[in-house]
């Protein structure tokens, strides 16, 4: 099995953590999609990282789909409660963390484009959706000490790969100083060896 992945992506980040979280051995290629030489559409023609994959040939993608698959594959710390509302609770604090990031990457490309061909308002309105996520996090999650309550899971990591990549890349939007509880979350997972790991690398 192996994962073919950018070092930068959220998404990537993710699986790369429920994998080391979960004790999976799983071999590292690594292979950037914007590069001229990626071989990415190889393994999913959508041309998106990340990709595992399986033994047997097969691929999985997106990361939602490789985490449920990975948590299922191995009884080893549980991300994914059992019970199905809370199983569902998780799945949306997942569909919300990487919304955030879907908007904060469309802004990332956006600025990359030539000054002249930007749209400002398409970056405004990719903003709103940036703030509008992080305030529905900070309020969702309160004073617990962890997303779904008293227990780390998949919610956690896809939050907290949200909010490092939001500081890594859109540094501007100052979640820490506007979301103490989000920041007090985020400092919490950076102890947990799966997080240090995984540090987005340029």
């Amino acid at each position: 099995m192996k994962l073919i992945a950018s070092l930068t992506s959220p998404y990537a980040r993710k699986v790369r953590i429920v994998l080391q979280e979960k004790r999976i051995e799983c071999a590292l290629v690594v292979d950037a999609p914007m590069n001229a030489d990626t071989r990415v559409r190889e393994f999913n023609p959508l041309g998106k990282v990340p990709v595992l994959v399986l033994d047997d040939g097969s691929t999985l993608f997106d990361s939602r789909v490789i985490v449920d698959y990975l948590d299922h594959v191995s009884p080893v710390s549980r991300l994914i409660p059992g019970e199905l509302r809370q199983a569902v609770a998780v799945k949306r604090w997942e569909a919300l963390a990487d919304g955030i990031c879907d908007a904060g990457v469309l802004v990332f490309l956006e600025r990359k484009r030539p000054v002249e061909q930007q749209s400002a308002d398409w970056i405004a309105r990719q903003l709103d959706k940036v703030d509008a996520g992080l305030l529905a996090l900070s309020n969702d999650l309160g004073e617990r000490p962890w997303c779904n309550g008293e227990a780390y899971s998949l919610a956690d990591i896809a939050v907290g790969c949200s909010l490092l990549w939001l500081a890594f890349r859109l540094p501007e939007i100052d979640w820490r100083n506007r979301h103490a509880n989000l920041a007090k979350l985020v400092d919490k997972l950076m102890l947990r060896p799966a997080f240090a790991d995984t540090v987005p690398q340029v």
